[in-house]
């Protein structure tokens, strides 16, 4: 997917995060594989500083993007809550509990950018609509940002696309007719992508309508995770 470089703008100073700190930097080669520690700090610098979407953003942008070039699963989601915005944790949040209940990791895994990378279709919290329910992700970020980060992490063996939105960015063309149709088809996108329901509330009962998901999917999501970490 064509990506169109531009100049960032700053962003006002970000609240340090709260629970659960960011990994600590690598020593000596650890970890960075065939990407350089400059190159990789440049883009983070820039994309954390990137303001594009700031007149659309009702609290200010605050890119929240996870991930080291050791990094061997990617997790590409929808944007972040308010919850995450305030703490700039990726999935810091009851969906974050479920999803990692879904892979079969713990925080402390979870949380390792040695390990998993995350990068959401959208990076900073969208905002409501006004009868409720988040808005979608910001459509600037994906074409701007998304190959250029991912061109930093060249050890990347599975992307679990979570939600419609990774997942119709992702697969399209080749994606099924909804959602579940693709989810249920999981098997077509494999190795490079494995497609999830995005793991809120509202998929409680969807989860319980597709019994297959919990005794397909998951055994063979746990598995490739376990062997990627």
């Amino acid at each position: 997917m064509p990506v169109t470089a531009r100049k960032i703008g700053g962003a006002p100073p970000h609240p340090p995060a709260q629970r659960v700190p960011p990994s600590p930097p690598l020593r000596g080669g650890e970890g960075w594989g065939e990407v350089g520690r400059d190159a990789f700090g440049k883009l983070l610098a820039e994309l954390r500083a990137c303001s594009v979407c700031a007149p659309h953003l009702p609290l200010g942008p605050r890119p929240v993007v996870r991930g080291l070039p050791a990094a061997r699963l990617l997790i590409t989601s929808q944007a972040p809550g308010t919850k995450v915005h305030e703490t700039g944790l990726s999935f810091n949040d009851r969906s974050g509990d479920r999803l990692r209940e879904w892979l079969g990791v713990d925080r402390d895994t979870f949380y390792d950018e040695s390990r998993i990378a995350i990068l959401p279709m959208g990076f900073c919290y969208p905002g409501r609509y006004e009868r409720g329910g988040d808005l979608p992700p910001r459509p600037e970020c994906a074409p701007l940002w998304h190959e250029r980060v991912r061109a930093l992490w060249p050890r990347i063996a599975l992307t679990l696309l979570v939600g419609s939105y990774a997942i119709d960015y992702y697969l399209k063309g080749e994606k099924r007719p909804s959602m579940t149709e693709t989810v249920h088809a999981w098997r077509d996108y494999l190795p490079e992508f494995l497609p999830l329901p995005h793991p809120s509330w509202r998929t409680t009962l969807w989860e319980k309508k597709h019994p297959w998901f919990a005794a397909e999917v998951l055994p063979e999501l746990r598995r490739r995770v376990a062997a990627l970490m």
